[in-house]
């Protein structure tokens, strides 16, 4: 990473976790190239960031955007973090989702390559571990990376894909360093207000085993995935430390998953999607949590 001030790529910079990712990296003293098809809000006040306005399924563009190439908006860049992304399933129509998402991945990862960028952070999710948990239960709980990826819709196919992509990119090119961020339910502040809600129907979030992410909590874990070292790829579960619940985490899995083995013994609100590894392997800790805000 440059001695001088590090500069990173970041697409969906404009996302709602992209958003929270670019003054977090602004103000932990990283220089950014927002890329994405609207401008973030805020950006203008800055002298350390810069807006590109991208295609992000067009190979010849984002190679542009990452080799440097475009004019008063160059490299060298030290890092790029993609989170752009149809964000769900359901939005568009499964090929739209496919193509668009499975397309602007590989530009990236390749794009990086072709400029040597060496460390690349992106936004996995949740998804991949089963979710949601209509057609199978989870296998047990808390969830973790342990188990083998089980996408239920396209929108997850696309991300259990990219992990695949990532591990052949590090293949290729040894010293590459690669993080997949499998993101849970993205918040923020203002979401929290409807929480309260879930504990009249605990079948309303069991699709994700309860779990959520602020987005604070999320921008700080892209941060630690950009200071990660050691080459090679990694993904982890990034969520919260507790549920979007009241109930206690182990009587909701007795209740609504009394089938599903608990591997632990869980503390009161425990987030069932564990951030062990995470923690481990970051040094990430969450530091919101809903419970503050209701």
């Amino acid at each position: 990473m440059s001695a001088a001030q590090p500069r990173v790529a970041l697409t969906g910079a404009a996302g709602k976790l992209g958003r929270v990712v670019l003054r977090d990296l602004l103000d932990h003293g990283w220089s950014v190239l927002a890329l994405d098809q609207t401008p973030p809000p805020g950006l203008s006040d800055r002298d350390d960031a810069q807006f590109v306005r991208i295609d992000l399924s067009d190979h010849g563009q984002v190679t542009e955007a990452l080799t440097g190439r475009i004019e008063e908006r160059g490299g060298p860049f030290d890092a790029v973090v993609h989170l752009a992304a149809i964000p769900a399933p359901g939005l568009a129509p499964n090929a739209t989702t496919f193509r668009n998402n499975s397309a602007a991945t590989w530009n990236v990862f390749d794009a990086a390559r072709a400029a040597g960028i060496k460390q690349v952070v992106w936004a996995s999710s949740e998804t991949v571990l089963g979710l949601p948990f209509e057609a199978a239960p989870p296998p047990y709980a808390p969830l973790d990376e342990e188990y083998a990826v089980r996408p239920e819709s396209t929108y997850s196919l696309v991300k259990s894909l990219e992990e695949e992509m990532a591990r052949h990119f590090c293949r290729w090119v040894p010293d590459l360093t690669m993080t997949g961020l499998r993101f849970s339910n993205v918040m923020h502040v203002e979401d929290y207000a409807r929480f309260p809600s879930f504990d009249a129907d605990p079948a309303l979030r069991k699709w994700n085993l309860w779990g959520y992410v602020d987005a604070r909590d999320g921008a700080q874990a892209v941060r630690l995935a950009l200071h990660r070292e050691g080459p090679g790829v990694e993904v982890c579960v990034v969520a919260n430390a507790d549920t979007v619940m009241t109930r206690s985490s182990a009587s909701l899995m007795a209740e609504v998953y009394p089938g599903v083995e608990v591997r632990k013994e869980l503390g009161e609100h425990e987030t069932l999607l564990s951030i062990d590894k995470a923690r481990r392997v970051l040094g990430y800790e969450p530091q919101h949590s809903w419970r503050d805000h209701v």
